[in-house]
């Protein structure tokens, strides 16, 4: 077969998706794409973003016969018989599919005499797997992390850049700030997500994902708490900018005070110092050296990782052996050993974690993973 089609508003696309596009390359020379401009569905993603999405993902496995079309005013199943594709394929994951399928499938063959169908069954750990379900894990603490598991890493990055914006312009207040004042908060959030920062190659633990954690854990500690809103935004702006520097050499200057001077430069707000002097008592390793009213909360936010669950608590011990690629391992073991044990005697003695809050979720398993992680170390 020299061209087959694969239709759907993939907003986002997912695994389920990839794995049915790369059977379609086996059937054939060529795999066209089609999305369909549907305004009714109203995507998350544009039509174009999508596309991009789409081939950025194909072309992260090494997939170059794969096309991606934007179907404007037709059907995709005559749209697919109009760039030369004389079948379609779907991918099948239950009965109820098969039935709309297949009225879908006699539609566009009797009746607009469009592309046949090709049905195909994607393999159980996908089975469930579809845009809908995807969309259904943004929210509770740990979304990102459980969406990883789903979508190609384009997919993801995109996703998780959405969800970063809307985080950001209600921080700044879009809806009611002036046009000056947007262009420049725009400014930071490309920096702060781009290369240079948080979206950085090197940075595979205090990324995007971090972020977002973060700020989840912000938000659903403030709802379960009520504290004041005006606290609520200063740890937001700390978090965000807390390990904007981060592995560089900054002379004698801390991580930490870069990242304080980054903050301050920014101009983002009138009232800098507040957010300023709690990114300051982000040091792990500090005792009292910086106080702030809310230094408690701000800490446990960052140390909240250590009391998810195994599997996220493994990615993230990974994510930070690779950020340090440059120690030998011995070395590494070493210098990450140290850390977690002085860690870990916090949270026995009940200091890991300062706010109350964070010490009931997270202090008896952040003991389990930190216990498990140093067997690993000196094994």
């Amino acid at each position: 077969m020299k061209k087959i089609g694969f239709s759907g508003t993939l907003d986002p696309i997912t695994n389920g998706h990839m794995w049915v596009i790369g059977e379609a390359r086996s059937l054939a020379d060529e795999v066209l794409v089609f999305l369909s401009e549907n305004p009714a569905k109203k995507p998350k993603f544009s039509a174009e973003e999508r596309k991009s999405i789409i081939a950025l993902s194909c072309a992260e496995q090494g997939w170059d016969n794969v096309q991606v079309v934007i179907v404007k005013g037709d059907y995709t199943a005559r749209a697919a018989k109009k760039h030369g594709a004389e079948c379609l394929i779907r991918g099948i994951r239950t009965t109820a599919d098969f039935d709309y399928e297949n009225l879908i499938q006699q539609t566009n063959v009797d009746v607009l005499q469009g592309a046949k169908t090709i049905f195909v069954m994607p393999p159980r750990d996908l089975g469930s797997v579809s845009s809908s379900f995807v969309k259904a894990l943004e929210g509770p603490i740990g979304w990102n992390w459980i969406m990883k598991k789903f979508v190609p890493g384009p997919a993801y990055h995109a996703w998780v850049l959405s969800w970063l914006r809307k985080e950001w312009e209600t921080l700044w207040d879009y809806a009611h700030a002036d046009a000056p004042s947007i262009a420049h908060a725009d400014q930071w959030f490309v920096r702060l997500t781009g290369s240079t920062a948080y979206g950085g190659p090197a940075r595979h633990y205090h990324n995007l994902d971090h972020l977002v954690h973060g700020l989840c854990e912000i938000r659903v500690w403030a709802a379960n708490t009520q504290p004041d809103p005006r606290d609520v935004d200063i740890i937001k702006q700390a978090f965000w900018f807390h390990d904007a520097e981060y592995g560089a050499v900054h002379g004698d200057v801390s991580n930490e005070e870069a990242s304080v001077q980054l903050w301050l430069g920014s101009s983002l707000c009138h009232d800098m110092g507040d957010a300023a002097e709690l990114i300051r008592a982000t040091d792990h390793f500090q005792e009292a050296a910086v106080e702030h009213r809310l230094k408690d909360i701000m800490l446990s936010v960052d140390l909240a990782i250590l009391g998810q669950d195994e599997e996220v608590y493994q990615n993230y011990a990974r994510g930070i052996r690779q950020e340090y690629i440059h120690l030998t391992e011995a070395k590494y073991r070493e210098q990450r050993g140290g850390a977690l044990a002085h860690l870990r005697r916090k949270a026995e003695q009940g200091r890991l974690f300062g706010n109350a809050y964070f010490a009931d979720q997270y202090n008896e398993r952040a003991i389990e993973n930190m216990t498990r992680e140093l067997a690993q170390l000196a094994g």
